[in-house]
């Protein structure tokens, strides 16, 4: 099939790069699946999830991945006693079956897509699969590959150069041909495994699903597909769109695609590779793409564990369209397969802190926009959220609570080696163990005396339920507890390393805060202490300010500032506890429109609620 970009000639050019770095795993994904050429390929190998936001892809999908052979079509081949395909060639077919081909795209309408005679058999075809299947002599699988079938021989009877933007002016030898039904071409093999098709946008979708390998095949030209398969959308849908132009175009509604726009494509990229729940991603281009190949070597690196990202060149033979033009200067097409390993890996903090929400962080992540510049964690606590998010520019870290924004600064601008190492000979001088009053007295006594966030951060390992807690005067209160210094906390010292490079480090009270000096691309992202809740950061009662009524009034009044001024918030708290319900803060959502989202238990068993400004993050369905 003449298909904008396919990849057959490439397949084994996928496969030896898989093999090549040793990509590993069971469930593939073909997020922009296309013909399906690539997930067909693979079906034998993995169990497939394939995706494309055009139907008439889905078909192919359908067909392609639901059979290891041509189906026996065994409920027809009983009613029948003939081939289906025999069948559907040799009905006669009337104008009036499916007339919209016929009317639209034939000399009839003013446009010369099909020959007359080609048009009312294509309508006729589609209408009798559709007969059948609404008749159940047909199942579902078998419904799609007839589907499939038919819309795979279309393009070897259109008059055109391979996409439907334009018909040639003068009838193309292949146009002329009687039009004929044969089976779609797709690999035939012993055996399949399990295959999942979806017909969603791939920027929804990826948030959703999961598995080991994601191969990335996305628009990289200005042709939208939308426009350029258009006929094939109708004749898939079965519909009777109102068209436009002399190419007959129907509207692109929901399947424009922003991966075709320069000014936007690179920012699509973003969330696919933010979102993405697989272990490796694999992605083809080329040297002409919208995005500059370097900038998404660069984008990937951001993502990629080690900052390690391969990439696979092949000449390639440029597809010609009416758009194509000399502006490459001669400059040969260049097919490119970028790979890399994804760090998935959700970093939890050493500092063990009421409220943390590494548990929770995936569910919060799938809310972000799709492009961060610059994420600042403002009530940063043990700075679980920061450190997990990927931020093109840079990401900061502010908590108001001096000690604990000590401890942080010290783990994040230290050696590993030198904190593991300095947590060690703390433990081993003072000879602390779990439950050991006297050894834990004498480390909380001295670091009364001389404090210092190393001090600190031990005591808190071994201290009640880990609270940090001080008396009015400023010393450390918190009784001795029965957990103490492990492997996992020490694996948890060495693995403290922001995913994103530039990290800030600020301690200042939120309402101190100039919002004005941050970028538009900026996502902040506000967990306070909670007002129908209370720990010791918010009971106002050891010596530190305490979270009160009016600091929740003025954070409320904060984020309607922002989002007038066009920033992205996200805010992380409880509406119901313990018989307790926070009316002001579901009024505040439903006067201002926020979107409210039912996130799961956190570390303190609280049902959390992310709140975040509407339109933002942009709705996924445009993508």
């Amino acid at each position: 099939m003449r298909y904008l970009g396919s990849k057959v000639k490439l397949l084994e050019f996928i496969e030896r790069t898989i093999d090549k770095y040793n990509i590993r795993g069971q469930i593939f994904c073909d997020l922009f699946a296309g013909t399906s050429c690539v997930s067909d390929f693979f079906k034998d190998k993995y169990e497939i999830i394939s995706n494309d936001f055009m139907y008439y892809s889905y078909c192919f999908s359908k067909a392609k991945l639901s059979f290891s052979c041509i189906p026996n079509f065994e409920k027809f081949q009983r009613c029948y006693k003939i081939n289906i395909f025999d069948w559907l060639n040799n009905q006669v077919y009337d104008v009036n079956d499916y007339s919209f081909i016929y009317k639209n795209y034939t000399p009839e309408g003013g446009r010369m897509f099909f020959t007359q005679e080609n048009a009312i058999r294509i309508g006729g075809i589609r209408h009798r699969i559709e007969q059948l299947y609404q008749n159940n002599e047909v199942n579902e699988n078998e419904y799609y590959f007839l589907l499939a079938s038919l819309l795979e021989c279309i393009t070897k009877y259109s008059n055109t150069s391979g996409t439907y933007e334009a018909f040639l002016k003068f009838w193309d030898k292949r146009a002329l041909k009687k039009f004929k039904l044969e089976p779609i071409g797709f690999k035939q093999c012993r055996i399949i495994n399990t295959c999942t098709c979806y017909n969603e946008n791939s920027n929804s979708l990826i948030r959703k699903i999961q598995g080991d390998i994601l191969y990335l095949d996305p628009p990289y030209t200005v042709t939208q597909y939308a426009s350029a398969y258009n006929i094939l959308e109708t004749i898939a849908l079965c519909d009777e769109p109102i068209i436009k132009g002399i190419g007959g175009k129907r509207n692109k509604g929901d399947c424009v695609s922003f991966y075709s726009y320069k000014n936007k494509a690179k920012e699509e990229l973003e969330d696919i590779f933010r979102q993405a729940q697989f272990r490796y991603i694999i992605m083809s281009y080329s040297n002409q793409g919208v995005i500059p190949l370097e900038d998404i070597i660069n984008l990937a690196k951001l993502f990629a564990k080690d900052r390690n990202v391969h990439v696979e060149f092949v000449e390639y033979q440029e597809y010609q369209n009416h758009r194509s033009s000399n502006k490459r200067n001669g400059k040969k097409l260049r097919e490119v397969l970028i790979c890399f390993e994804k760090d998935l890996v959700v970093r939890k903090s050493p500092l063990n802190y009421s409220g943390s929400k590494n548990t929770i962080f995936n569910a919060i992540q799938k809310y972000f926009p799709k492009h961060i510049g610059t994420f600042v964690d403002v009530m940063g606590g043990a700075f679980n959220v920061g450190i997990n998010v990927y931020a093109t520019k840079k990401v900061i870290y502010n908590d108001v609570n001096p000690y604990i924004y000590g401890i942080i600064n010290w783990l994040l601008t230290n050696n590993k080696k030198y904190i593991v190492q300095s947590v060690e000979d703390v433990i081993s001088k003072y000879n602390l163990s779990k439950a050991d009053k006297k050894s834990y007295s004498q480390l909380r006594d001295v670091y009364n005396t001389t404090p210092s966030p190393l001090l600190l951060f031990v005591l808190h390992m071994y201290s009640f339920q880990n609270y940090i807690r001080f008396n009015k005067n400023q010393h450390f209160n918190t009784p001795i507890g029965v957990a103490g210094y492990s492997s996992d906390l020490c694996t948890r010292i060495n693995t403290f390393i922001p995913k994103t490079c530039e990290v800030e480090i600020k301690n200042c009270n939120f309402k101190d805060i100039d919002w004005g000096k941050f970028p538009k691309d900026t996502l902040f992202y506000f967990d306070p202490p909670y007002c129908i809740t209370q720990a010791a950061y918010n009971d106002g009662k050891r010596g530190l300010e305490g979270w009160t009524d009016d600091d929740d009034i003025i954070l409320l009044e904060t984020l309607c500032i922002l989002n007038k001024q066009g920033y992205k918030f996200m805010l992380s708290n409880v509406t119901e506890h313990k018989g307790k319900v926070n009316n002001r803060l579901i009024d505040w959502a439903n006067l201002n429109n926020f979107k409210v989202i039912e996130l799961g238990i956190s570390g303190w068993r609280y049902t959390n609620c992310l709140l975040y400004t509407s339109p933002s993050p942009r709705d996924l369905s445009t993508s």
